[in-house]
Formats: C-alpha cells, sequence, structure tokens
C-alpha cells in the first residue's frame, strides 16, 4: 500500500509540475528541475516494490526498495527546502540559477542576440504562492509526507 501511495501522489506531483510547465507556462528554474530527479528515481522504485509485493518478493528486497524510496523522497524534500529559502531569502541561491545553455551560434553577433533574447529563470523569485506557500514549500512538504510513508511501509510488521 505504501508503494502505490508513493507512485499515484508521486506522479500527480509531478504531471503538475509538468502541466504548469507546458501548459500553463511556468518555466521552471534550475532548483526546479533538480528536485524532480528525486521523483524520477523514486517512483520507479516505488512502481517495482508493488509490483514485488504482487508477485511475493521477498520481504526483505521490499523493504529495502521503500527505503530507497524513502531516501528519494528526502532528497527533494531537502532540495525543496532549499529552495525556499532562497526564494524567503533565507541564503543565497545558486549563482547559475539561470536557463539553458545558449544554442550553437556562428558569429559574435548571433552570440550576442541570442543573449539578449535570453529568458533567465531565477531561483530566488517564486512562479506560484499557494496558501502563503511557494511551489517549492509545498514540494518539500508532500515530498517529507512520501518519505514517511515509504519509510513507514519499509518497517512495518507483515500482515
Amino acid at each position: 500500500m505504501a508503494a502505490a501511495t508513493v507512485v499515484v501522489v508521486g506522479a500527480s506531483a509531478l504531471a503538475a509540475a509538468w502541466g504548469m510547465e507546458l501548459i500553463g507556462g511556468l518555466p521552471p528554474c534550475h532548483l526546479c528541475l533538480l528536485q524532480r530527479v528525486p521523483y524520477y528515481v523514486g517512483l520507479p522504485v516505488a512502481a517495482a516494490v508493488g509490483l514485488g509485493a504482487w508477485r511475493g518478493l521477498p520481504l526483505g528486497w521490499l523493504r529495502l526498495g521503500l527505503a530507497l524510496v524513502a531516501l528519494a523522497m528526502l532528497a527533494t524534500a531537502g532540495i525543496a527546502g532549499y529552495h525556499a529559502g532562497v526564494e524567503w531569502r533565507w541564503w543565497p541561491g545558486p549563482s547559475d540559477c539561470s536557463g539553458p545553455a545558449l544554442a550553437p551560434f556562428g558569429s559574435v553577433t548571433d552570440l550576442m542576440a541570442q543573449m539578449q533574447s535570453a529568458h533567465v529563470v531565477r531561483c530566488d523569485e517564486p512562479a506560484l504562492v499557494l496558501f502563503g506557500l511557494s511551489l517549492a514549500g509545498w514540494n518539500a512538504l508532500l515530498s517529507l509526507a512520501l518519505a514517511m510513508v515509504a519509510l513507514r511501509g519499509a518497517l512495518a510488521r507483515p500482515a
């Protein structure tokens, strides 16, 4: 049950992030993209744990998988917490908080034109605030909750 919860809730969070980016037009900053990486690692592991439980995999392997999922969710919680702190100006953000690298250019004039038209997505300005928390703040809370669900599943006594 823990693995299924992590997969459904985590996939919903990723779908919301992708939807806000692709449909809502909210481009992610460098830290926003970094927060997604542990989801990309943890969700397939959680899905494998769920499938393994269904197929009767030994309990030790299932516990190990859920522990790895918990670590992945703690990693994204840490990145999201750091990002929220940057947005609240509690500490400085990374100096490279910028958009994608420039495309290949043919001349200095082309390079200057690309640089002048490039839109930098800042990590220290929240794209959206809901009920007093930025998306990074909400992700920190959500991923902490998912880490607790996975850890509880890893430590649960067999039924």
